[in-house]
């Protein structure tokens, strides 16, 4: 059994845990500054707990050493020091960040390092970089990648179409830093909540936006190769317009703690939700100009006996499939890894990644 560290009790940090002591393949143990954190926790599975602040470096560093890899669900603005630690450890390290300059400490961290780092192992970032770059992979020369994300409710009931599914810190963060893309080839910065767009799947009409870290690593990866590039995340039209006068108009972009505030004793959670994936591309292919597409929608569901979120589902196979396949000698096993360095065929043929593979979801339907 390999020996796993979690940072983070929360709704992912659980339900990765849960998936991975599942197997009983792994040896988890769930860290987090907050006791009441674990109430969360199955201990049916043998889960183990510690409490732990992550600030505190020489505890991090001692609950690390000997461990086989750490798994970094804390805030955002945390992650960076879970990096450091697992350097000084020498510990394998994935993350599931959408913040940008944590990734590029990451990167930089992970110069010379004799484990791997791994960041970005979630949904998007994530598993919609490896299906995007999977896809790009099958055309001669590229036209244009749009990758496109969404985590909704079901069952909309507020003027804002939506309910906490996840983060609040990551959801702000998203919503305000600024977006990467690529146009006319070169890689560039784009705001936040512009470039708006409606398309419809399965007769559901949905708007997207430009939000920050849906790219992740791949803009880099791609940048001229390709024309045109952009991560735009999905929501039931109206939000985007709403979302946008509580940050400009009343200032709320500045006073991250009063939106915080706002959303989470405004706006429900739910179990009940559903993660929308759709990703295009164009390019040419032995002289024609071709499309690709993959498009899926995952719903809240059991893994196991445990009910689980859609959006828990999807993060926590992301992480849990990048680990696995890291555990079998399929990914590198040292320095910087790129969620795009994965293969598509490996990701979804995993015990963990099968959620992501519509195929499989259709023959176990139709059984």
């Amino acid at each position: 059994m390999k020996e796993i560290v979690i940072i983070g009790a929360g709704k992912i940090g659980g339900a990765v845990a849960a998936m991975l002591a599942a197997t009983g393949d792994y040896s988890v143990l769930v860290a987090d500054r907050s006791e009441t954190q674990f109430s969360k926790i199955d201990r049916r599975l043998g889960i183990c707990t510690v409490v732990l602040d992550v600030s505190d470096r020489e505890s991090l560093v001692t609950v690390l050493t000997g461990k086989f890899a750490v798994l970094s669900a804390a805030p955002f603005d945390l992650t960076g020091l879970v990096a450091e630690a697992a350097l000084e450890a020498g510990v394998h390290y994935l993350d599931l960040t959408e913040d940008v300059a944590t990734t590029k400490k990451v990167e930089a961290l992970a110069k010379g390092a004799r484990t791997a780092f791994i960041p970005q192992c979630g949904l998007a970032p994530g598993s919609i970089s490896i299906v995007a770059n999977d896809l790009a992979k099958r055309f001669d020369s590229l036209d244009s990648v749009r990758m496109r994300v969404g985590a909704l409710p079901q069952y909309p009931s507020n003027a804002l179409n939506y309910n906490l599914t996840w983060s609040t810190d990551g959801l702000i963060n998203e919503y305000i830093e600024p977006c990467e893309a690529i146009v006319e080839g070169k890689l560039v910065s784009v705001p936040a909540l512009e470039e708006r767009e409606e398309f419809s799947l399965d007769g559901v009409t949905y708007e997207a936006f430009n939000t920050s870290g849906g790219l992740g690593t791949l803009a880099k990866t791609l940048e001229g190769k390709v024309r045109t590039m952009n991560y735009r995340t999905i929501r039931y039209p109206g939000h985007q317009a709403i979302i946008k006068a509580l940050l400009n108009d009343l200032n709320l972009k500045n006073r991250r703690d009063v939106l915080k505030d706002l959303f989470e004793n405004a706006l429900p959670a739910t179990m009940q939700d559903v993660v929308v994936i759709f990703v295009t591309v164009c390019g040419w292919r032995e002289g024609r100009y071709m499309q690709e597409t993959y498009a899926n929608k995952v719903y809240a569901g059991t893994v196991g006996d445990k009910k689980m979120s859609a959006i828990q589902i999807t993060t926590a196979a992301g992480i849990a499939t990048v680990l696995d396949l890291l555990s079998h000698d399929k990914l590198p096993g040292n320095g910087f890894v790129r969620q795009e360095e994965i293969d598509l065929a490996a990701f979804l043929n995993n015990r963990f990644g099968r959620v992501y593979n519509r195929d499989a979801i259709k023959v176990k339907e139709a059984v």
